[in-house]
């Protein structure tokens, strides 16, 4: 059932159509507002100074460094206002590299520990181990941190260098010279060749084309392909062609000052004592690119980061992962039981002390100290012998491992794209684990999941349906083959079809209707026509669908060939003519069509239209044929997610026509709302149509986009789109990609500021004690259990958030003074407080989690990243944003993982974004493979980390229990010194790069392996402290049982080796058997590598400590290496090695048998895929049977119509375009390259 739509003209609530700018408004915009009188009295003309704006002097650099111009940055410095062209991403340089990136290490919170560890241990009276045990392993992890800093920082460098270095010719002392982008100034006037980047902001002068026309491509700014056309001032465009007047040029432009507005710019030129005013189609921004133009010129009037697209770019945020936060937390934990731990034994040393130590002669030592002063001794000295707990190679093993984690995603062949040569890129390594626990998507649509590429599909004309592969005779095929287009020599080579029988019906003549269609096709446009070089028709369309529609007429044998002011040129099977336009009526988003009245080369008059059919279907002749199959047509085009557009005309009287044309020309002069004023007079002529047919635009989605978004869903990610689009295109898409579908019950902004307006009234009744009180589970916002969907404007957005003109209303109290607050807002659905205006964002992000699918449309940059904000703020919950342009860049510096997709022109997102691919479909793989991998294998290490520490510094804690709390360590210190460093780390450090439960297709296949990673369930609290247990467990094991040999011992010599050397060998033995086979048991991928790192750790384990026990070492260092002959002597006791192996079995009977019974009665999903692994991998995926035909909903039609923008019909009417200058010398033009965007689209 279709839902009505609220006319966003009639509607008390915001207007669908703008994009609303809330914060982003200009100070001289907003006292503008301010200073309207009431309606109909004209404001007072007011010159403003050139001090309360942004002022640029034309070819004069020294204006911008007056005094009035300089601000205050540090201190009494001062610097100009004016930004340099040059930007700057990078952190440090050759000077501040050592210092700050030392300051930004020591802000974590171990390496700091570590450090005071160290000056800790230089100190004499309280040292238990040698100094050179923590440097070694903290010069390590600072030392390896830099180096990535450092590499990656290089990096930036060398993409500012990249950018700061380009070229631009810059007009200096009277003539144009190469300079780099960094010296370009503000005031400089700049040329620019075709297909060169725009490098600041400028204003546009002239150009080599008629009247100075400028395309431009704006895909870096929003992704779209399409072409845009900007204007010189006809003043400057005549005045401003020769090197010579450029230089002699002197204006002044006084403007709005720097802002973030990509739709707004609003300024005036003074010159020659006259006054210009400017607006954006005067602007070319940088991140632009100069298409199908030669040559132009501009005066820089933003530069650096004053310009529009670095503007838009918001903050840089630190980012880190939920993991990270955790382990930091984990830290803390640590440091406060290892306080704890130190603060009981060193009480128990006061004590031994005292009570033992004090009255046992051999022990007095000759210093006089008392008890306690000796148990603060001790407490230190544990805080040395015990600071393993706080492991400091944690760090760098972590960041090898995301290094790894990033070079396999950089490597992996699935996400490269073939067409354009573009690899995956992870742009950070310090991410990847966060990969695995993405709860919500963020994601632009204009060439994120489309690729901004229109294309002919189907059309029905008087009842008949063309679009299916059938042969000229009009049998249906299975298979099609494209039509050949030999036969028109204008035809575009690009343009496929496969629907032969249409085009033997146009060539046969024999279907009148058919030859109209395509007529009414070639001629209702504002497309605007080249040639190239090669005497190539180009077209250069408003929009991609405009330009879709005008290219199948071409291929069909209905050729645009030009236009003038009042003429169109077509060829209409190889036969030309040419139409005299009498009226163009353009399309505009209230209207939803266009229209055009023709006079025929025979005299007749008629007016073609074509537009929605929610409008079309209302203006139609009730004697019009073919209104239902037509309908029905629709329906079948609409459930296919085709955009829809009906084409019909009228024959009007030579009278008719001259009376509606006096009407016309006397709205058209009208001084007040000429626009309502011609709106009402096409409306007297756009009635009685008689309909031809349809046409049907396939919007081309990214390969695998539906398969992608349901994938992800099946992994319980939610999707949304925010985007600047329209409602109608945004939700066809939605449609399209199969985020939406019939089933779902969607609610529009209308529907949901009420139902919030509901919940807010309700909490404001309620008592204040419990009103106040926020609910941890929300009361739903849907009673009805069927599937709910969101579609909102910007408009409702700022409306629903409170975020409404907020600078505006600054403005207003400083001019009218403060007033107190009332405690009841004057409008009922204002809010009270901040507390209820926040409520009001809990409420907002509740009801929209509670939908599938939530779709915000005509939103600003800075919308799209408040939204992300919301949910990261409200629901706690790891975000991922993916865009491909400038307006993107906002909300993927938001969210926890930023995605850009490269490849297109635009790059700009990807050098604000975490990870960078080519194609939308990518992010299944990355999500579902390489970010699940990454947890699951950070997670693991991390667990094992842990657990491998605990039971390797708790040893010393059971020890001191026997050596009278002294602080004497259990092993020996070299073996303390390379536990971590060498002994352990090669097989933990393989199982966080390589380890994996199921392979890449199965964890594609079964999407809900993904689900652990967002619950946080494979490493949090509840995991650490098993591991803890484990490790008491572990050490309890390994000192007791070697203890309890050691008692009473007598070795086949008739000694016994119960001395403290041997029994801390045969301790260090059992703690490398045991963790080296723990990590083995904990592997669930086997490779060659992992076997040989268990064996090789515990192979150099025995071969460092028969060295370090070796005479020769002893005699060369006699005070450093101590255990002489200690390892040979013990290790050749068989019951010594039996003492090993019992130590080790006891330590990892109880591990086995946990994991045989868990896998066994509680099999996890993973666990239950691994048991089948085999059979999965034999099997083959079912083919998905095609959805059955359901009925299409009348709100998915005619998305063309309601999404395409303004045309070109003023720039047609105003003769501008058409009329050719003569030639004018240009100093060397570049060669022209042929440009076809529009072709390339089709």
């Amino acid at each position: 059932m279709s839902r009505p739509r609220a006319d966003s003209q009639g509607s008390l609530g915001p207007d669908d159509e703008v994009v609303p700018y809330s914060d982003d408004e200009t100070d001289d915009e907003l006292e503008s507002l301010e200073d309207e009188g009431p309606p109909g009295v004209p404001p007072t003309e007011e010159v403003k100074s050139t001090e309360s704006g942004w002022s640029v002097k034309a070819n004069d650099r020294r204006f911008c460094k007056l005094p009035e111009f300089q601000k205050k940055y540090f201190l009494c410095l001062k610097k100009s206002k004016y930004s340099g062209n040059a930007i700057k991403t990078y952190k440090y340089n050759a000077l501040t590299f050592l210092p700050l990136n030392l300051f930004e290490q020591f802000k974590r919170a171990a390496n700091l520990y570590f450090l005071a560890l160290l000056i800790l241990q230089i100190i004499p009276q309280i040292t238990t181990l040698p100094w050179y045990t923590t440097l070694v392993p903290l010069v390590l992890v600072l030392g390896i941190t830099a180096i990535k800093d450092l590499v990656d920082d290089l990096a930036r460098h060398r993409m500012d260098n990249e950018i700061n270095n380009r070229k631009c010719e810059v007009l200096l002392n009277g003539s144009f010279l190469e300079s780099k982008w960094m010296n370009i100034e503000v005031g400089d006037v700049v040329r620019l060749n075709k297909n060169d980047h725009i490098p600041a902001d400028i204003l546009l002068l002239s150009s080599s084309n008629p009247n100075s026309l400028c395309y431009v491509e704006t895909a870096e700014l929003d992704g779209e392909t399409n072409l845009k056309f900007k204007m010189g001032l006809k003043e400057t465009d005549e005045r401003l062609q020769e090197e010579s007047q450029l230089a002699q040029f002197d204006a002044m432009i006084v403007c709005e000052e720097p802002n973030n507005r990509l739709d707004k710019f609003t300024g005036t030129m003074h010159w020659r004592r006259d006054r210009f005013p400017l607006n954006l189609d005067n602007m070319i921004l940088r991140g632009c690119r100069v298409r199908n133009t030669d040559v132009c010129h501009g005066l820089v009037i933003f530069a650096g980061a004053d310009t529009k697209i670095m503007r838009n770019g918001g903050k840089t945020r630190f980012k880190r992962t939920k993991i990270d936060e955790l382990m930091n937390y984990m830290v803390y934990t640590i440091f406060v039981m290892l306080v704890l731990l130190c603060a009981g034994l060193a009480i128990g040393n006061s004590f031994w002390y005292a009570e033992i130590g004090s009255k046992a002669w051999y022990l007095y030592d000759g210093l006089n100290q008392s008890a306690s002063y000796r148990g603060f001794l001790s407490f230190w000295g544990y805080i040395i012998v015990l600071n393993t707990m706080v492991p400091i190679s944690l760090y760098v093993s972590v960041e090898v491992i995301r290094l790894g984690q990033s070079k396999f995603i950089n490597w992996d062949l699935q996400m490269y794209y073939r067409e354009k040569d573009t690899p995956a890129k992870a742009r950070t390594t310090t991410l990847n684990e966060q990969l695995g626990q993405i709860e919500y998507i963020f994601s632009d649509k204009t060439g994120t999941l489309t690729q901004n590429i229109m294309a002919f599909k189907k059309c029905t004309i008087a009842g008949q349906t063309f679009g299916d592969p059938t042969t000229s005779d009009g049998v249906t095929l299975d298979r099609g083959r494209p039509v050949d287009f030999s036969w028109n020599k204008y035809a575009d080579r690009k343009f496929e079809y496969q629907d032969h029988s249409l085009v033997a019906c146009i060539r046969s003549g024999k279907n009148k209707e058919a030859l109209e269609f395509f007529k009414l096709l070639s001629l209702c446009h504002t497309v605007m026509v080249e040639q190239n070089e090669n005497d190539e028709l180009v077209y250069q369309a408003a929009s991609p669908d405009e330009g879709a529609l005008v290219t199948a007429a071409r291929n069909f044998g209905f050729v645009f060939l030009s236009r003038t002011q009042d003429t169109i040129t077509v060829s209409e099977l190889d036969q030309k003519n040419t139409y005299e336009m009498l009226a163009l009526l353009d399309f505009n988003s209230d209207r939803k069509r266009m229209s055009i009245i023709l006079r025929f080369p025979d005299g007749r008059i008629r007016l073609y239209c074509k537009g929605a059919d929610t409008v079309i279907y209302e203006r139609l002749s009730p004697n019009s044929r073919y209104k239902e199959v037509t309908q029905t047509a629709l329906d079948i085009f609409a459930n296919e997610t085709l955009r829809t557009l009906c084409l019909c005309y009228k024959d009007i009287s030579k009278e008719e026509y001259d009376s509606w044309a006096a009407k016309h020309k006397a709205a058209s002069v009208s001084t007040g709302n000429r626009e309502a004023a011609l709106d009402q007079v096409y409306e007297q002529i756009e009635n009685n149509l008689m309909m031809i047919g349809a046409t049907a635009i396939e919007d081309k989605l990214q390969d695998g986009v539906p398969e992608t978004i349901a994938k992800l869903a099946k992994a319980d990610i939610k999707i949304w789109v925010l985007t600047g689009d329209k409602k109608e295109t945004a939700e066809n898409i939605g449609f399209s990609c199969h985020l939406l579908d019939d089933d779902m019950q969607i609610h529009y902004g209308e529907d949901v500021n009420e139902k919030l307006r509901i919940r807010q009234t309700a909490r404001r009744e309620q008592p204040p004690a419990f009103g106040r009180i926020r609910k941890k589970v929300p009361d739903p916002f849907f009673e009805q259990s069927g599937r709910n969907a969101l579609i909102i404007t910007g408009g409702w957005l700022n409306e629903i958030l409170y975020e409404k003109k907020k600078k505006r209303r600054r403005l207003r109290l400083k001019r009218l003074g403060r007033r107190p607050a009332s405690s009841v807002p004057q409008d009922a659905t204002q809010p009270i407080d901040d507390w209820e205006k926040e409520m009001r964002q809990v409420d907002f992000v509740n009801m929209a989690c509670e939908c599938e699918a939530v779709i915000c449309c005509r939103v600003t940059p800075k919308q799209k990243a408040n939204v992300v904000s919301l949910v990261k703020k409200y629901k706690d919950a790891v975000t991922l944003s993916i865009g491909d342009g400038a307006n993107d860049v906002n909300m993927i510096k938001t969210a926890d993982i930023g995605v850009g997709i490269s490849g297109q022109e635009g790059m700009q997102a990807v050098m604000s974004s975490d990870y960078a691919f080519a194609q939308f479909r990518y992010l299944e793989r990355l999500l579902l493979v390489h970010g699940r991998w990454s947890y699951i294998r950070m997670c693991k290490f991390l667990r094992y980390f842990f657990f491998k520490n605990f039971a390797f510094t708790l040893v010393h804690f059971w020890y001191s229990f026997f050596s009278g709390f002294s602080a004497q360590i259990a092993y020996e210190d070299w073996f303390i010194t390379l536990y971590n460093v060498m002994y352990t780390s090669l097989p933990v450090l393989l199982v966080g790069l390589l380890d994996q439960d199921v392979n890449d297709k199965l964890s594609q296949k079964f999407p809900k392996l993904y689900l652990p990673g967002q619950q946080g369930a494979l490493f949090n609290y509840k995991n650490f402290f098993i591991s803890l247990f484990h490790g008491i467990f572990t050490s309890l094991v390994i000192f007791f049982i070697p203890y309890g040999a050691f008692l009473q011992t007598m070795g086949q010599d008739g000694e016994a080796p119960s001395d403290y050397q041997s029994l801390a060998v045969v301790m260090a033995s059992s703690l490398i058997l045991t963790v080296n086979l723990q990590i083995s048991l904990e592997t669930s991928y086997w490779t060659f590598v992992n076997c040989f790192a268990v064996l090789c750790s515990i192979a150099i384990f025995f071969g460092i400590m028969f060295d370090i026990h070796s005479a020769g070492i002893h005699v060369i260092f006699p005070s450093t290496f101590t255990f002489t002959g200690v390892a040979s002597n013990t290790l050749r006791q068989p019951y010594l090695w039996l003492t090993i192996i019992l130590t080790v079995g006891i330590s990892l009977l109880p591990v086995i048998c946990i994991e045989f019974l868990s896998k066994t009665i509680w099999p996890s999903v993973g666990d239950k895929v691994q048991r089948h692994r085999k059979k999965y991998e034999m099997e083959e995926e079912e083919k998905k049977k095609p959805a059955p035909f359901q009925r299409g909903r009348a709100s998915r039609r005619s998305a063309y119509a309601f999404s395409h923008s303004r045309g070109y019909a003023d720039l047609i009417a105003s003769g501008r375009s058409i009329r050719r200058r003569p030639n004018v010398a240009h100093p060397n033009p570049r060669d022209t390259l042929r440009e076809v965007p529009q072709a390339d689209n089709i």
